[in-house]
């Protein structure tokens, strides 16, 4: 088990030692094979034993590990940036490499407000939504809606950030409100809180296409992102997009914004992006802005030692390469169906099951008091984390989370296996899930 001198995550835990990956599982120091539901935190698309990935990392040890972006470029890094510019949304022209997501977040939220700087306009709010979840630094935070995370660091969050209604049609449209409806009524709220706080103040509105952690694998509305492009572009507000969970093949799309038809100013990518092997994360910026840095004062006054790290944009590059040619993609999109019909099938009429949603290999399964009424379970009783517990008992891994509907009530669990995922691999997932279910909220109950 753990030794004493990791700072844990929670102090208290005693966690086994992972020792080796296999495919979709994580063997265990204690003999364990624990398949690997969730992808970590919607991580490890490719599993935890890709050779043609880890090989590619060993040769650019070989080559060349790390080169400071103030000094040099790098071939990898070129390379996973022409790739990436290639396959963006429309507009999309630069890449700046960072570690992770909130690194891609902060970047995000810095870069727009010296972009209106370098255009003479005087620009920093930033608008998100209410149960986002945009990363842990203090920028990223304060951008992100969640209540729960937020608290306790309330203090040194800026009052430069405020946020709308989420776009959740199944838990929040009103009776007989069809989701077009639905759609323009909560993506009208940006234009008002625009309105509310001076257009002339307003630099970006940040958004999840489907929100990850803090709602469980929520997809907005059709209709919605136009209704938000639309707005945006009003007001000359630029449009951000996290697609650090969602985004790189997890919905079935390599950008999660493409199901939606818009067209973003900036992506911010992670996780799947280096599938684990190596931390990586990216902002893509349309060529307006970068230009305006560029012929402006020539420099965006932010950095990070490991940007643009050799080792980890060749992980990158083999991460999309091997997505692209074993085409899987279409993987995510039909196992993704299987999985979301087992699950469906296993707990679609549970009593406390009120919703299983998502897109691709992205799904959450929302936890009730009451399927009918869709009544909240106590959030005391921390349902999602006994089923995280009781699932992980039964050699199986998902992402719990509670504070589901407002930072402190609901609950959910999410799932994100590895886009290598087989049809035995999707139906043994489904039946271990179901039965953690039952474990914790026994259907005859």
């Amino acid at each position: 088990m753990s030794s004493p001198n990791v700072f844990q995550r929670a102090s208290a835990a005693d966690l086994p030692v992972a020792v080796k990956g296999d495919g979709i599982a994580i063997l265990t120091a204690d003999g364990r094979r624990i398949i690997d539901a969730c992808g970590g935190a919607a991580v490890s698309c490719l599993g935890h034993s890709d050779r043609a990935v880890t090989d590619a990392i060993k040769a650019q040890l070989d080559q060349l590990p790390y080169a400071h972006t103030g000094f040099f470029t790098s071939e990898p890094a070129e390379r996973l940036a022409a790739m990436l510019v290639e396959r963006a949304p429309e507009g999309i022209g630069r890449v700046y490499f960072v570690s992770g997501g909130s690194e891609a977040a902060e970047a995000s939220i810095k870069l727009v407000r010296q972009y209106f700087l370098e255009k003479g306009e005087d620009r920093y709010r930033i608008i998100a939504r209410r149960q986002s979840y945009h990363g842990n630094t203090l920028g990223a935070l304060a951008a992100g809606g969640n209540e729960w995370r937020r608290r306790q660091f309330a203090p040194l969050l800026t009052e430069a950030t405020s946020h709308i209604a989420p776009c959740h049609y199944w838990r929040f449209a009103e009776p007989g409100e069809s989701p077009e409806d639905y759609g323009r009524r909560v993506a009208d709220e940006l234009e008002a809180e625009i309105l509310r706080v001076g257009p002339e103040t307003v630099a970006a509105f940040m958004a999840e296409p489907v929100v990850g952690a803090t709602m469980g694998a929520v997809p907005a509305v059709p209709g919605y992102f136009a209704c938000i492009r639309e707005i945006c572009d009003k007001y000359g507000v630029l449009l951000i997009l996290d697609e650090v969970m969602c985004g790189m093949g997890r919905t079935g799309h390599l950008f999660a914004c493409e199901a939606d038809g818009v067209r973003p100013d900036i992506v911010l990518i992670a996780k799947g992006l280096g599938a684990g092997y190596q931390p990586i994360g990216a902002m893509l910026v349309n060529e307006t802005i970068h230009q305006a840095i560029a012929t402006g004062s020539g420099a965006f006054q932010h950095g990070h030692t490991y940007m643009g790290h050799p080792t980890a944009c060749a992980a990158g590059v083999a991460v999309l390469t091997a997505m692209e040619e074993r085409d899987l993609l279409a993987n995510v999109n039909a196992m993704g169906e299987r999985l979301r019909s087992g699950l469906e099938a296993r707990l679609g009429q549970h009593p406390n099951v009120g919703d299983i949603r998502g897109r691709g290999l992205f799904l959450g399964i929302e936890l009730v008091a009451d399927r009918d009424t869709r009544a909240v379970l106590d959030p005391k009783a921390k349902t999602h984390a006994r089923i995280k517990s009781a699932a992980f008992a039964r050699d199986v891994m998902c992402y719990p989370m509670g504070g589901t509907i407002d930072g402190v009530h609901g609950d959910h669990v999410l799932l994100a296996p590895p886009f290598i995922v087989t049809p035995g691999d999707v139906d043994e997932i489904a039946d271990r899930i179901a039965a953690a279910v039952n474990d914790v909220l026994p259907a005859a109950a």
